[in-house]
Formats: structure tokens, sequence, C-alpha cells
């Protein structure tokens, strides 16, 4: 075997000559103002020199050179991926103690900064994804904790994840991917979630239509945590950088948007989804920012018609979520008169409804929304033209 490339067994045997065993820093290191990591050796090694070992491990344990064939490996190969895997998982628990300190001790910032640095030089983050099913379930928690930790690190006020994220947009490909596999769904969507904090990957996702719409299809599917993982990030993409980036995207993208959510998720047949899109709707609409695509949104017929069904569903929680969506076209003075016309045929049917429908817990403002529902709803007149 060549000396000058790095392969599977190589990197190995690489790892394994240092006789490491990496135990937490002490109080001691912690006052003199500077975090290591201590080898059975006694050979001290640096936050930076951690996250190179622990690269060179994930390229170890990503790489099948010299182990083409997976079917002929033999065992000595096997064992040896098994050791790289359970030297990996000290590795990370040793960013993790580095990240948000142990017991004994907090995190020291000079060394989160160098390991934030290091972390984000190379393609770390892209193969630590790559590598995560082969972790055992504890390492891909802890490696989840540090990841989360390192994207929100600054560095001399630098967001280098911010930085990073917009020259790697591959890292987001397969995270978004990875929201799609059932037994890594949960801890690929937690490290999406902590990405798309930063606006420039939330820009990216959101631009890209068809990683958007994976999540429309996502949280239809029956396996829970697939789903309930793809309402989170949908929520998350769609409410988090509402200032600015979402309002844009909203009003460029309303038509295929708006069409895809209404037909995929609040007229789905699946109660889960219904219910996580009712809740996403209010969220939107009812926010300031988004006050555009809310007069836009309320000014439709078909809308209007989804709406008043989501008010007939089965479940209580999603008619008091309808509810408050519901509000806003009775109560926009900009009514069309498509709007109208629909509000006053079925004006005996609201009010009825409307005068039964309570909350299990006596909510005041409840009380006082649905009032004032009423009293547009009765004051509504076709020949209004105030109204048109």
């Amino acid at each position: 075997m060549k000396q000058s490339t790095w392969s599977s067994v190589s990197l190995v045997r690489h790892y394994k000559t240092l006789d490491c065993e990496f135990i937490c820093h002490t109080p001691f290191d912690i006052k003199m103002g500077f975090s290591h990591i201590f080898l059975r050796n006694k050979t001290k090694i640096t936050p930076v020199e951690i996250v190179r070992e622990t690269q060179r491990l994930l390229l170890c344990i990503s790489s099948d050179h010299g182990l083409k064939q997976e079917e002929k490996k033999k065992e000595a190969d096997l064992k040896q991926e098994k050791k790289a895997a359970a030297a990996l998982a000290k590795n990370i628990r040793a960013l993790k103690s580095i990240a948000y300190g142990n017991d004994e001790s907090s995190a020291v910032s000079r060394a989160c900064a160098q390991l934030t640095e290091e972390f984000f030089r190379e393609n770390t983050l892209l193969l630590l994804i790559v590598c995560l099913p082969k972790l055992t379930l504890e390492a891909q928690r802890d490696a989840t904790q540090v990841v989360a930790n390192l994207l929100r690190h600054k560095v001399q006020s630098r967001l280098i994840a911010s930085e990073y994220l917009e020259k790697n947009t591959d890292v987001l490909d397969l995270l978004v991917a990875g929201c799609g596999n059932m037994d890594m769904a949960i801890q690929y969507g937690e490290m999406l979630r902590a990405c798309l904090r930063h606006q420039s990957a939330a820009r990216y996702v959101l631009e890209s239509p068809a990683h958007l719409k994976k999540f429309f299809d996502y949280i239809q599917l029956r396996y829970f945590d697939i789903a309930s993982n793809a309402a989170l990030t949908l929520k998350e993409l769609l409410t988090r950088h509402k200032y600015s980036l979402v309002p844009e995207f909203l009003s460029k993208n309303y038509e295929w948007f708006f069409a895809d959510f209404n037909s995929k998720l609040l007229e789905s047949s699946d109660y889960f989804t219904r219910i996580q899109a009712t809740k996403l709707l209010g969220h939107m609409l009812l926010d300031h920012s988004n006050s555009a695509v809310m007069a836009r949104y309320v000014s439709s017929r078909n809308n209007l018609r989804i709406v008043m069904n989501l008010l007939r569903d089965s479940s209580k929680c999603i008619r008091i979520k309808a509810f408050h969506v519901f509000k806003l076209f009775a109560a926009n003075q900009n009514r069309p008169s498509d709007i109208i016309t629909v509000l006053v045929a079925n004006r005996s049917k609201l009010l009825r409804f409307l005068a039964d429908f309570k909350t299990d817990k006596e909510d005041e403002c409840f009380e006082a929304d649905k009032a004032q529902v009423m009293k547009e709803i009765v004051a509504l007149d076709p020949r209004d033209q105030s109204y048109e």
C-alpha cells in the first residue's frame, strides 16, 4: 500500500499507532485559558488536531479504497472498520466536551473558536453527514449536538458557518435528501434546521423548488419521524427569516407555492398533514411581515372554500386553527365581490356554527375574535358598493 494516499486500512492503522484515548480537559487547563485533550501517552493535542484526526477517521469509514467488494471483505477489515468507528465516537465526544464543556468545567471561548475555524476550514461537516448512519445512536446524538453548537458559534464576530454553507451548498442538498431517510430523518432534520438559522442556507433551500417540494412530500408520509421532522423544518423555513427572506419568497412564488400547499397539505386526507398545514398557514398569514401575502390569500374564493371546509373538520383542534385563518377573510375590508357572495350565501350556517363554537378552556381573546367575526358577517350586504 502506497503511503502517499490514505486508504481505509492505512487510516485505521495510522490512528491505532497513536494509542489514543481522549480524556476530558481538567479545571487546571481551563484556568490557564486553553482547553486540551490528553492522550493516554500524555501527549497533548489541540482542538485543531482533534478535528484533523476526526476528519481522517471519517475519510476512513466513508471510503472504499482497497475494499471495493463489500461482500468479500475480510473479517480483519470489518474489525478495523469497527475500531475506526469506535475511535471516531471518542473523538466526537471530545469535540462535544470542548464545545459545551463538561461536568467539571465550562467551555473555553478560545478553544471553541479554534474548533469552529478548523471544523469549517475543510469539509468535515460533509464527511460527518455522509458517515452519520455508520455511527452508534449515542455518537449520532453527540455529532448532532456538536454541529448545532458550531453552526451558531462566532469567531471574532464572524459567522464562519454561514460563509461555509454559502460556498458548500452540497451539504444542504445531502441534508434535505437525508430528511427522507426512515432511520436518519431526526438527526439530519436537526442538523438541517441548525443550518437554516443562517439566512444564506434558508435562501438556498427556498429558492430550490425541488427541495421545498420534497418537504411537501415528506410531511404526507406515514412514517411519523419523517412527517413530524418535515413539519418542523417547513415551519423553520417559512417563519424564521420573516422580515426579508420569507415575504420576498412568498410574493415571488405565490402561485405555485399556495397551489401545492392547498392541494397537497390543507386538503390532504391525512389528519397529521392537515393539522400541521393549518397551524403553519396561521403562522404565516397572521404575521405582520406577510401582510401583502395575507391580503392576496384572503381575496381568493378558492382559499375561502378550503378554509370553510376546515371549519367543518372532525378534529376540533383543526377547526380552531382554521378559525384563526377564517377571521382574516371576515375582517378584510376590501373583500372582492365573490368573497362577499360566498359569505352571504352561507351566513345563517356560519352564524349558527360560530354561536356554538367554543374552546375547551375559557379564552377571552377567542370569544372576542368570534364576536367580531359574527358582527362582520351579520353586517355584510352584497349591494354595498364599499365592499366591491
